[in-house]
C-alpha cells in the first residue's frame, strides 16, 4: 500500500512540475463547461468596481462546428483590468502578447471540466519583469480565487 501511495505522490508531483513548466495553472470544476464559464463571468463581474472587465467569451466548440469539425466543449473567457495590464506592460512591454488575461474552460478526455490559466509568476519570468512583484502577487491571488469560486459553486 505504501508503494502505491508513493507512486501516486510521485505522479502528482511530476504532473504539477509539468504544469508549472508550461506556465499553466489548472483546477477541476464540479460543473459543466457552460456552467463553469457562467460562474467565471459572474465572479469576474463582481470585480467591476476594481476595474476588471470581461471583454468576450469565445466558444471554440461552436466555431469548430461551424466549419464541420468536432471539438469537446471548450470556451475562452477573455478579461482584464487596463490599469493593471498597463503596469505590467510598463515593467516589460512584451507582456502585451499575453494580455488580456484568459481562462480556458474545457472538457478533458475523461469528461472532467477543467479551468486553465497562465501563472502570473511564470509570465513575469518569461518576460523578465522587474519591479512588478507586488502586482504579480495580487494577480495570482485574484486568478486563483476566481477560478476556485467558479469551480466550487
Amino acid at each position: 500500500m505504501k508503494a502505491k501511495q508513493l507512486l501516486l505522490t510521485t505522479f502528482a508531483m511530476a504532473l504539477s512540475v509539468n504544469i508549472w513548466a508550461s506556465g499553466l495553472e489548472q483546477i477541476s470544476s464540479n460543473h459543466s463547461v457552460d456552467q463553469t464559464t457562467e460562474n467565471l463571468v459572474k465572479e469576474l463581474n463582481k470585480l467591476k468596481d476594481k476595474g476588471v472587465r470581461v471583454f468576450t467569451v469565445i466558444d471554440h466548440m461552436d466555431n469548430a462546428k461551424n466549419v464541420g469539425l468536432k471539438l469537446p466543449p471548450t470556451k475562452l473567457v477573455i478579461f482584464g483590468n487596463p490599469n493593471v495590464g498597463t503596469k505590467l506592460m510598463q515593467c516589460a512591454h512584451t507582456t502585451a502578447i499575453d494580455l488580456p488575461q484568459k481562462y480556458l474552460v474545457y472538457q478533458n478526455k475523461s469528461g472532467q471540466t477543467v479551468i486553465t490559466y497562465n501563472n502570473p509568476r511564470y509570465l513575469a519570468e518569461r518576460h523578465q519583469m522587474k519591479g512588478c512583484e507586488a502586482v504579480i502577487g495580487k494577480i495570482q491571488g485574484l486568478l486563483a480565487g476566481v477560478a476556485k469560486k467558479a469551480a466550487a459553486k
